[in-house]
């Protein structure tokens, strides 16, 4: 696979806590059938960007919604293998969704995750292990955990996050980056 060190400018920072403004929940639906009554808000994300020397880093979240991350962003799209958060961190700056599912979900559940990426430039799915719910879709400062790739929270995230304000460069792009899970060694250069 290929891949492609692309010049992007210095973010900002913030408190590396990233602290949550909302209580953890296992099922997206709230009061009044709301899909997104149980989203997780988290603030005071630092975005700054390291090299290769500089992993792994340390997040607060699992999956990471945000904070320091790789120079390099992890190009969109599905992949069947675990990606590096500081790649996907970097997705999620740009305004990717990033969907995570536990490596052991069914077959059926994981074909819809990775058909969600479909007309999608910005949606980045992969696997994940030591998920605390069997998906859980991210984007920065914001995440939602549950218990079928059927919930329709995760349509809804997708809805209401892909290329989202909340995202500190919306729109940079979600290709022309690394191509390589997390199983892979760094590009060279």
């Amino acid at each position: 696979m290929t891949s492609a060190l692309l010049a992007v400018t210095a973010c900002g920072g913030g408190d590396p806590s990233g602290t949550s403004s909302s209580d953890t929940s296992s099922a997206s639906t709230g009061p009044a059938g709301d899909p997104l009554a149980n989203v997780q808000t988290f603030e005071g994300l630092t975005n700054g960007h390291k090299t290769f020397a500089d992993l792994p880093l340390e997040y607060a979240q699992n999956p990471p919604v945000g904070g320091d991350h790789l120079g390099q962003w992890q190009n969109c799209g599905y992949y069947p293998k675990p990606v590096r958060d500081e790649a996907a961190v970097h997705s999620m700056e740009h305004g990717a969704v990033w969907i995570t599912y536990q490596p052991d979900l069914a077959a059926d559940q994981i074909a819809t995750l990775a058909s969600k990426v479909d007309g999608h430039p910005y949606m980045l799915v992969s696997p994940r292990a030591d998920l605390p719910a069997p998906v859980v879709a991210s984007a920065w400062g914001k995440q939602l955990m549950t218990q079928s790739a059927d919930d329709q929270g995760v349509d809804a995230f997708i809805a209401a996050f892909e290329s989202g304000p909340e995202s500190p460069e919306p729109g940079a792009p979600c290709s022309g980056g690394l191509d390589i899970t997390a199983d892979e060694p760094p590009p060279l250069g």
